[in-house]
């Protein structure tokens, strides 16, 4: 039996269960591995249908991270071991299955709060962002910084993303840009905010609750009692915050060529601001331009079309050189210097970026079609 996700379940009054998932990878900072996805998905189906559990929590080993992304050096590996072969079967499994999990977690019945403490990255984020309950501590630190191993804001990140204001989440995801807790907060990615050693008394405090009410006030019992547990917490400033109208500026420019040109001729006074263009200049020209161009097509698509969209966008990626060498940079030789196929944003090839868009299935053949 696999301990790299842990199960358990606490008794509450009126005889039912609490149930709790641990990811247990700390020394990879609770990287998600495909057989993570697959035990946890499982698991979260087995307890909705349960009628004895009224609610889970899904939670990170270790103080450091939640979960730091998906597991993308390994993902890496397999495509360099499996060659040319399209659509590559290890990509198509890990984010098909990745993408389902998500789903499942944004329209799951029951009451799911995640524990977002420390580190919550990638697909990490994409766990918690569709969370009934999600609460970060001040010790939160969230990001989306696919740019910077040539990829993009996925695990439903074009939906998400998009429901920030002033397009605050295009600016995230073209600048891979951290958030604290204040941000979460602002950018609808956190619901409440509690210390960081919190959570046992969280964890009391749930099994005490009324849960012997009917299971349509049970969401409504959770929320009430977080928000009595977050008073008196101290955040941090909100840098999105102190920064909205300049990101508002910066995005509404009319052309990502436009943007970029910004971003690297403006001194920006504010170290928030100055950090994510280094992190611009220094990102994947191909990312930049995806992501520019899903902000565009992604508009007005539900989740499971996002989600759709984002399986082909994932896969093509995997075919494509950059991914590759991105995680070499950053996370396998990590010189990081990564040579992009394309180096400048004006070097990118006609019809280059509409390729990441396209399918290699037909609709009906769509290995996530029964999304609805």
């Amino acid at each position: 039996m696999s301990n790299l996700v842990l199960f358990e379940e606490l008794p509450v009054r009126g005889g039912q269960r609490i149930a709790i998932a641990t990811l247990n990878a700390e020394k990879s900072l609770n990287a998600l591995t495909l057989e993570m996805i697959r035990l946890l998905d499982a698991r979260l189906s087995a307890w909705e249908n349960d009628d004895a559990v009224v609610a889970v929590l899904l939670r990170g080993a270790g103080d450091k991270a939640f979960c730091a992304g998906g597991d993308v050096r390994s993902l890496r590996a397999a495509l360099l071991e499996d060659g040319e072969v399209y659509p590559n079967p290890h990509a198509v499994a890990f984010f098909s299955e990745e993408y389902r999990l998500d789903y499942r977690i944004h329209r799951y019945r029951k009451p799911l709060i995640v524990w977002g403490g420390g580190i919550v990255m990638g697909g990490g984020l994409g766990l918690m962002a569709g969370a009934s309950h999600r609460v970060a501590t001040p010790a939160t630190r969230i990001a989306m910084p696919e740019i910077t191993i040539g990829l993009y804001p996925d695990v439903a990140g074009s939906w998400f993303l998009q429901r920030m204001p002033a397009k605050l989440g295009l600016f995230l995801g073209l600048t891979g840009a951290p958030l604290n807790a204040g941000d979460a907060l602002l950018c609808n990615l956190a619901d409440h905010v509690l210390p960081a050693d919190g959570q046992a008394a969280l964890l009391t405090a749930l099994r005490e609750l009324a849960w012997e009410q009917p299971a349509e006030r049970h969401h409504g019992l959770v929320s009430a009692l977080l928000n009595e547990m977050e008073r008196d917490v101290a955040l941090p400033e909100a840098n999105a915050g102190r920064n909205l109208l300049a990101v508002h500026q910066l995005m509404n420019r009319g052309s990502l060529e436009a943007v970029a040109a910004a971003l690297r001729d403006t001194a920006f006074e504010d170290p928030w601001l100055a950090a994510a263009a280094k992190s611009f200049a220094h990102g994947c020209p191909t990312s930049a331009a995806v992501c520019w161009e899903i902000f565009q097509r992604a508009k007005h698509l539900s989740l499971a079309e996002v989600l759709r969209m984002e399986l082909a966008l994932s896969v093509n990626f995997c075919a494509k050189p950059d991914f590759r060498e991105g995680v070499r940079a950053l996370l396998v030789d990590k010189d990081r210097a990564p040579q992009w196929h394309c180096r400048e944003l004006g070097d990118i090839p006609p019809g280059w970026v509409d390729s990441h868009f396209d399918s290699p299935w037909t609709e009906a053949g769509h290995p996530l079609a029964a999304l609805q």
